[in-house]
């Protein structure tokens, strides 16, 4: 597998430069915790809101650090929870009067430093929340977690509670509702193909030509089963049924829908997922009022997508309408 890169150690460094020195204006790069920040962070009338989770994700999560959205993202090394004193120090920096909220996607790693960091940070006289997303539901617990996996709906956790922090709401407020948002949220993923770190120089997983992994993880943890390679309407149906069905999602309900490509999938073909999947919930009397089509959380270079829907309601709606001026601009 052929990558543009130097040293594969200085891989996330290199590009986490390159991220910064993009966006001149807007962020800051600290290289000694990995850390992409807001500059005009921390800012005292506003909850900070902070993600970490391990690099090959992007844009997830560096490049939604802005306006509305992250104040700083303190990512590990690819598919590498950061180290906690990385989520330590980034807690630190950012520590703003109103205090700092934790977005946590739900792996085993992550979750260790993330709740070391709260605990050094508390001790510091630091007021700092933990939230954990968990909107997979391919499987109960897999490689890396205890319980769901966090994926591509962790965008809309982010983004309600980034619009809530921009408007003033305290810390128990902003928490409340990224709880609401990952409460309605559901997320199955498909991969067509394996992907390479670059450390690795080699695919992270066997798949035939003929075969798919559904459910797959993102960092290519096994799914619910290896198929055959099937129509776009047969798995359509098969992702649908899994996230419909795990709310349950029903008839009347007004619905985000997010297909999420996971690296190496053209954005013509992630529209063609979009537009089954608009027909056929249509057809179970599920309206689809919010439209989200792009890269938003992937893994590395795998071919493959991800579908996620969110009930939504006048709160969740007037959140996610909200302005935001990231490195990223699809949402």
């Amino acid at each position: 597998m052929k990558k543009f890169m130097n040293d594969p150690k200085q891989f996330v460094p290199q590009m986490l430069k390159g991220i910064a020195l993009a966006n001149p204006d807007t962020l800051k790069y600290v290289p000694e915790y990995n850390l992409i920040m807001r500059s005009d962070a921390p800012r005292h009338d506003k909850v900070s809101i902070v993600q970490g989770s391990g690099s090959g994700h992007e844009p997830a999560h560096v490049m939604t650090v802005g306006k509305g959205m992250l104040d700083g993202a303190c990512p590990g090394d690819i598919f590498a929870a950061p180290p906690m004193d990385y989520v330590y120090e980034t807690t630190k920096l950012l520590a703003s009067d109103k205090g700092v909220l934790l977005l946590v996607n739900n792996y085993t790693g992550d979750k260790m430093a993330f709740e070391m960091a709260q605990e050094l940070s508390e001790a510091d006289g630091i007021m700092v929340r933990t939230l954990f997303i968990n909107d997979d539901v391919a499987v109960q617990d897999s490689t890396w977690t205890v319980g769901r996996r966090g994926v591509a709906g962790n965008f809309f956790v982010m983004k309600a509670v980034g619009a809530a922090a921009e408007a003033g709401a305290d810390l128990d407020e902003v928490v409340r509702i990224g709880e609401k948002v990952n409460a309605v949220t559901r997320t199955m993923g498909i991969a067509l193909t394996a992907c390479t770190p670059p450390a690795k120089g080699a695919p992270l997983f066997d798949l035939g030509d003929d075969e798919i992994e559904i459910g797959v993880g993102i960092h290519g943890e096994p799914g619910r089963r290896r198929a055959k390679m099937a129509s776009a309407d047969d798995i359509v149906d098969e992702l649908l049924g899994a996230v419909v069905g795990d709310l349950p999602y029903t008839a009347g309900d007004r619905v985000a829908l997010m297909i999420n490509g996971l690296g190496g999938t053209p954005i013509s073909e992630l529209y063609l997922l979009y537009g089954i999947a608009h027909e056929k919930l249509a057809a179970q009397g599920i309206t689809v009022t919010r439209s989200y089509v792009g890269e938003y959380c992937t893994s590395l270079e795998m071919a493959g997508a991800s579908l996620t829907l969110v009930k939504l309601d006048e709160e969740i709606d007037g959140l996610l309408d909200a302005p935001a001026e990231i490195a990223y601009r699809v949402f």
